[in-house]
Formats: structure tokens, sequence, C-alpha cells
């Protein structure tokens, strides 16, 4: 499997939600919530209606924060959820015929064979993202990790040191956590030449 990138450039980023938010609601939250969460994508998939919201009968509302059990380490996980990524999912469970707690959150349009409701699958998030990276003009390697990545990368390029997202990450190095987001020796020599002193 070849590496991914981030997405570096704010504009692609809006241009990429412009075009997911046109074609689908869906699309729309699992890139939103992704690229707001840092969270993998085995992770985004295996949601549930329930695990977004908060509050109860009529008073039902999106939750500010998620609280998981990461399927690939088995740590549990408590990520707050910002307004672009309750929003985006605000948008699309209005657009949700069923919304009951125990439904998966991002739903295939395809069906289970007992008629039950099928999450959307992982190869289908990857046709989803890199179509809409193409549509927007983004031409570097993209997949569904790339919505890690750019999370990972902004926040360290608005300073978020390095140690806090290696924490987010489970990295062991902020070597290991520098190479996974993106960051490239250019970049690094760029701050000795941007900010004489």
């Amino acid at each position: 499997m070849e590496a991914v990138e981030p997405i570096r450039h704010k504009t692609s980023i809006a241009r990429m939600k412009r075009i997911l938010k046109a074609r689908s609601p869906r699309d729309f939250a699992l890139f939103t919530l992704g690229l707001n969460t840092g969270l993998r994508i085995s992770d985004l998939l295996s949601l549930t209606v329930g695990d977004v919201l908060a509050g109860t009968g009529t008073r039902l509302r999106i939750a500010t924060r998620l609280s998981l059990r990461e399927r690939k380490t088995g740590k549990r996980r408590n990520v707050m959820l910002n307004s672009p990524a309750r929003d985006a999912l605000a948008l699309y469970l209005r657009t949700r015929e069923r919304r009951y707690p125990e439904d998966p959150l991002f739903l295939s349009r395809k069906h289970e064979k007992d008629g039950s409701l099928r999450t959307l699958s992982r190869a289908w998030a990857y046709c989803v993202i890199v179509n809409a990276a193409r549509a927007a003009g983004i031409s570097s390697r993209i997949g569904t990790h790339t919505m890690r990545k750019t999370f990972g990368y902004f926040r360290y390029t608005a300073g978020v040191p390095v140690e806090q997202l290696m924490k987010i990450f489970g990295h062991a190095s902020p070597e290991i956590t520098l190479a996974y987001i993106g960051i490239t020796q250019e970049e690094i020599d760029e701050t000795y030449t941007d900010f004489p002193l």
C-alpha cells in the first residue's frame, strides 16, 4: 500500500468540502469528522448514531464529545467534537430517515442479506475521498488516512506541540510523528529563514 499525504492547503480542503456537501451529506460528514478528530477510518466507520448524540427523547442533540475504544489499539479515546464536526453531523442526520442509536452512523446504500443496515465500507470511503480530491484538483497521494494526517499537519503548523500529537497518534517519538504528518525537511528549514531574530 502506498503512503498517502496530508492535504496541505486550506483552500483544497474547502473545495473538497463543497464537492462532498453537494454530492452527499453523509460523505461530507465523514470527511469533516475525519479532519476534525484525527480518528482512523476504522474507528469512524464503526461509530453508531448513538455515539454522536447526547440528550434524551425530543431533546437529542449532537454530542460535544465522542467516547470510543480504538479498534486498532483497544485504547479508550475521549475526543472533542468541534463546531464544524457537529454541524456536519447535524446536517447529515437531518437527512437520515432512520436514526436509532444502535444504527451505524455512516450507512451504506446496500443492506445486509437479512435486511439489516450495513456500514459504509472502507473501500467505498476510499473512493469517496479520492474522487472528491481529484474533483478538487488535488493530485497528491490521497486515501482515507489523509484525513488523519491532515488533522495532525494543521495542528502542528498551528503550534500544537509534537509531543501532544505523539500522544494522540500513539507514536513513540517526535521523528515518527513529524514524518507521519508529512512535515518535510524543507518546511523545518523554512522556520530558520522565516523567523530571523
